[in-house]
């Protein structure tokens, strides 16, 4: 007997694999490459429970010349005895040229796996991201702020900030 709820939980968290996967296969000069990583940390303030602690990590995939990001990321908090395990998969937009302090807007889709059930959908959720911040960079880094929305079964609110680590290439 096949297991549905199973299926039905795992499936979104293997396309958001298989994006990335994809997202990493060598092409033309003119795709997005991977130019950067790093690690995030931050406050959010989940429906249902207090505010907490949120941390996890970024991939930057750049296109040359282009301002705008694909950034898949990771972002895990715990509180209360419930945890949000939240691939995502964000677009951004920079307004000022790469190499330049920036403020940037952008959106994205993800996934909420909490550890108990979250309201009105055991386990897990999708969710849509809404986010703005600005870009600092600083020789082969770019420091970064960014005040998050989270629209889903459990609405979050959050500020995080972070470091991309150039990759040279």
């Amino acid at each position: 007997m096949v297991r549905w709820d199973w299926i039905r939980r795992t499936a979104p968290l293997a396309a958001v694999l298989i994006a990335g996967v994809l997202c990493t296969a060598p092409t033309a000069s003119s795709a997005f490459t991977l130019t950067s990583i790093g690690p995030t940390i931050g406050a959010t303030d989940p429906d249902g429970v207090d505010g907490t602690v949120m941390f996890g990590g970024d991939l930057n995939f750049e296109q040359s010349g282009s301002r705008v990001h694909l950034q898949p990321n990771l972002l895990y908090w715990s509180q209360e005895g419930l945890s949000d395990v939240n691939p995502n998969f964000d677009v951004l937009y920079h307004f000022e040229p790469a190499g330049r302090v920036s403020p940037y807007l952008g959106a994205g889709v993800g996934l909420h796996f909490y550890s108990e059930e979250g309201p009105g959908n055991p386990g897990t959720d999708p969710g849509a991201n809404l986010f703005a911040g600005l870009l600092i960079p600083y020789e082969r880094t770019t420091f970064f702020v960014q005040g998050r929305g989270v629209l889903s079964d459990r609405n979050q609110v959050g500020i995080l900030s972070g470091v991309l680590f150039s990759l040279g290439r």
